[in-house]
């Protein structure tokens, strides 16, 4: 179907509906008022969730996109929304989280008739549906215009959530997150630009067809391309994302790691898969899936070197974001040069949902250990999974599914990508997806063993646990395995049927065996400077290493500077494929 001249399908008028609902949702809430913003939030969730299954529904039957041209008018004259596989997918994945979160913020947000105004609750529902709109218009969008406008509102929306509690730490870090925001901003606005004055269209299909190898097409491909990936926090343009993810309340960094840095890469893959396919070429999505690596590894190693679990789980979401961008060189047609959609695209929005219900759950069991414990000092969990049992496992399940073994939508993802890899001789991208499962293995078999540990001395709890809390935060965790495969629909023949088989169980039995002994290396201890066994002082000055790259790359000029040459070395690789 071309879509660039659909003017609508049937079932369309779902698309604005679900951008305009939490919208609506937030409308409601300040007419309301404070005291009842809560049930505003409640009565839009359940709205915002049945109208994203309803586009899938639809869409299922239909076996078709589904399009809306707003007013009735076709582009380029006009704005159509359109909802792909891929767009659908994130709507019902983003849906389905913020009803988790929204569960779970009940109880840390909660707005009780009667009670007195606080400003915290108030602004937390009127940001989480803020954030949900403007994600909705991320997926389905589909002029590039529209697209800076929603990542704006995704910004604006998301830089609070950082700073709730008002304290000067939290400022700072939100600080950090608005200023290289803005920055990647004006990267993607240049771009669109200059996309705009060479073909006379922002339009996504019509720019597929129109746009041709010029500089200034490399250019605004270069720009926006790191201007996004500095909104995204891809290594090693990060400098923002952990302070922020793990300075906030848990129910917010919950929503800005597992959702609001998927808007900036959705649109990293509408723009190399749909807008400009046959531009970027081999060199510059070899650059990108090496930035993604670059992520992994870094991220994976820092991780296990920190002393809070909200940090760990912080660049824990710096390496997963890198496995986001390992499917574009695997995406490259070789009789061609071009990108094109395919089982690697699939494996990058099975990641993504994958990440987004995992992450989310991690940050919330966080949240609740934290609550039970008083603290979420990693080297001081011992007995931590008797007194926070839901907590501890919904934390496992959701690393578990971040590891890439069976029966997770990660491991389907990067079954599809070594796939890729295979059929396409790429095969340093399989020794990649085979290290990072066991990096990401390290600081699951390091949280599970510490917090199975028994105390040397007996401990208080400091909250009980909240059944909503334990009850969302599990359903998200379980949600990791089974979410994927009901968005994304049928898999490729034959991928899940050696699932089980002994090979698949020995190669999980090595990744978190081979896990375990890089926590033993990297892990943080309590007494650092205690005698190590041979094994240990191998790896700890690696580790060391790694924590002190990370934190030159996140200092302002050194970010600064990699932004800039990234953009560079796109334009150049591109230009000169």
């Amino acid at each position: 179907m071309n879509l660039a001249a659909t003017p609508g399908t049937p079932g369309g008028l779902l698309l604005p509906a679900a951008v305009l609902a939490p919208f609506l949702g937030m409308m409601l809430a300040l007419v309301l008022g404070a005291r009842n913003v809560q049930r505003a939030a409640a009565v839009t969730i359940v709205a915002g969730l049945g109208i994203a299954v309803a586009i899938g529904a639809h869409a299922t039957q239909a076996g078709a996109p589904l399009a809306y041209a707003l007013g009735g008018w076709a582009p380029p004259l006009g704005i159509a929304l359109r909802a792909d596989g891929a767009a659908i997918a994130m709507l019902i994945a983003v849906a389905v989280v913020i009803t988790g979160v929204g569960l779970y913020a009940s109880g840390s947000f909660a707005a009780p008739r009667g009670a007195p105004e606080e400003r915290a609750p108030t602004v937390y529902w009127l940001l989480l549906l803020a954030v949900w709109g403007s994600l909705n218009l991320c997926f389905l969008s589909g002029d590039l215009f529209t697209l800076y406008v929603a990542l704006e509102l995704v910004t604006f929306a998301g830089v609070p959530l950082v700073c709730l509690d008002g304290k000067a730490e939290t400022l700072r870090a939100a600080l950090r997150y608005l200023v290289f925001a803005l920055a990647g901003s004006i990267l993607y606005l240049l771009g669109a630009v200059l996309l705009y004055g060479e073909t006379g269209t922002l339009d996504i299909a019509m720019l597929a067809e129109r746009a041709r190898a010029a500089p200034a097409t490399f250019v605004a491909l270069g720009a926006m391309t790191a201007g996004l990936l500095a909104k995204t926090a891809l290594f090693p343009l990060h400098l923002w994302l952990p302070p922020a993810h793990a300075g906030a309340p848990p129910a917010a960094s919950a929503v800005l790691s597992a959702l609001v840095v998927k808007g900036s890469f959705f649109i990293v893959v509408r723009l190399w898969f749909d807008a400009l396919p046959a531009l970027p070429g081999p060199a510059a999505a070899q650059f990108l899936a090496a930035l993604g690596a670059g992520a992994i590894v870094v991220g994976n190693v820092v991780a296990l070197r920190q002393v809070r679990l909200k940090l760990l789980v912080a660049y824990s979401t710096v390496a997963q974001i890198g496995y986001l961008f390992l499917m574009f060189p695997l995406a490259l047609d070789s009789a061609t040069g071009a990108i094109v959609r395919g089982d690697a695209m699939t494996a990058g929005i099975l990641q993504a949902v994958s990440h987004a219900t995992a992450k989310a759950a991690m940050f919330m069991a966080a949240g609740m250990i934290y609550a039970t414990l008083g603290h979420d000092r990693i080297t001081d969990f011992a007995g931590a999974a008797r007194a926070a049992p839901a907590a501890v496992l919904a934390f496992a399940l959701g690393g578990v599914a971040l590891m890439g073994i069976v029966p997770s939508g990660a491991y389907v993802a990067k079954k599809l990508l070594l796939d890729a890899a295979g059929a396409s001789g790429q095969w340093w991208w399989t020794a990649l997806l085979q290290g990072g499962g066991a990096l990401t293995a390290a600081y699951v078999v390091l949280f599970v063993a510490r917090t199975l540990a028994r105390p040397s001395v007996p401990f208080e709890i400091a909250a009980p646990t909240n059944r909503w809390q334990a009850a969302a935060t599990l359903a998200l965790a379980a949600l990791s395995f089974v979410l994927a495969f009901a968005t994304l629909g049928p898999l490729p023949d034959g991928l899940l049927s050696s699932a089980f088989s002994a090979k698949e169980l020995l190669s999980t039995v090595a990744i978190v065996g081979a896990g375990a002994l890089l926590a033993a290396g990297f892990a943080r201890r309590a007494d650092e400077s205690a005698p190590a066994g041979a094994w240990r002082a191998a790896w700890l000055p690696i580790g060391r290493g790694f924590e002190g790259a990370d934190a030159f790359l996140r200092r302002w000029p050194v970010a600064g500077i990699a932004l800039v040459a990234i953009t560079v070395l796109f334009v150049v690789l591109a230009a000169t494929r």
